[in-house]
């Protein structure tokens, strides 16, 4: 009989491909840019990038699925998404969108229910993806994370008490003005680019205008010096201007 060598039936692990090591080091500058990693322990930060990855999606690719369970805390490493919905009829609506250097869904994997909604890529993204177990491991070690966390949660709660608030009060520009400088909010959105990836459609529907409304709203900004159209972008000019218009008479 034929003797077998001591390394047969071993697994042998091979080196990481270049495109896997180019990967690891955007999902590490990524992290290493992100507020809430720069408070984790050394431990804790090899735990957070041995544990999780990043996927590429091409616009109009699916980050997650409604109903799906919440098995991961997400992050905008490149590009913009959306987190909508849409009715039994199939109309869709835009809970919020999330630019590059976003954190979110954590609402979700705390609940331990099916996600609520759909993340749907507005262009070609990368998305991070932080196992629930690694998260909620996270809020019990280190309580500056679970500061952080709360902050998130707190921010996000004053987003739709003041979404609620404009939609109510505000006529069309003024609704417009508030859901594009919320994309700027300091603890939500802290490295959004000044042209946004929105559409005039998206923009309806993050505000519950018609296009008709949506585009006259956006060209009475525009006459204002406040934004500027692009082919399916919005460049935000003057940005404290746009503030004061989404906030006047409140």
């Amino acid at each position: 009989m034929q003797s077998l060598s001591p390394g047969f039936g071993r697994q042998i692990s091979r080196p990481p491909l270049p495109a896997e090591t180019t990967m690891r080091a955007s999902l590490a500058s990524f992290f290493g840019n992100s507020a809430w990693f720069d408070r984790l322990t050394d431990q804790e930060k090899a735990r957070v990038m041995t544990d999780s990855f990043e996927k590429h999606l091409t616009a109009g690719g699916t980050a997650c699925h409604r109903g799906a369970p919440a098995d991961h805390w997400l992050g905008v490493v490149e590009g913009i998404v959306k987190v909508d919905t849409a009715s039994a009829c199939g109309r869709a609506i835009t809970f919020a969108s999330m630019p590059a250097g976003a954190w979110f869904g954590e609402g979700a994997v705390l609940k331990d229910e099916p996600r609520q909604y759909s993340v749907v890529a507005l262009k070609d993204s990368r998305i991070a993806y932080v196992p629930k177990a690694t998260f909620l491991w996270l809020l019990e070690q280190n309580h500056t994370f679970s500061r952080y966390v709360i902050d998130q949660l707190n921010a996000r709660c004053g987003y739709y008490v003041g979404l609620v608030h404009n939609l109510r009060l505000h006529e069309a520009a003024g609704r417009v003005a508030f859901c594009l400088t919320e994309l700027f909010h300091r603890q939500l959105y802290p490295s959004t680019d000044r042209t946004l990836a929105l559409s005039q459609e998206e923009i309806g529907r993050l505000t519950g205008l018609s296009r008709q409304n949506t585009n006259r709203a956006l060209r009475e900004l525009a006459d204002a010096g406040m934004v500027a159209m692009e082919y399916g972008a919005i460049q935000v000019i003057d940005l404290e201007g746009l503030r004061q218009f989404a906030h006047m008479g409140d």
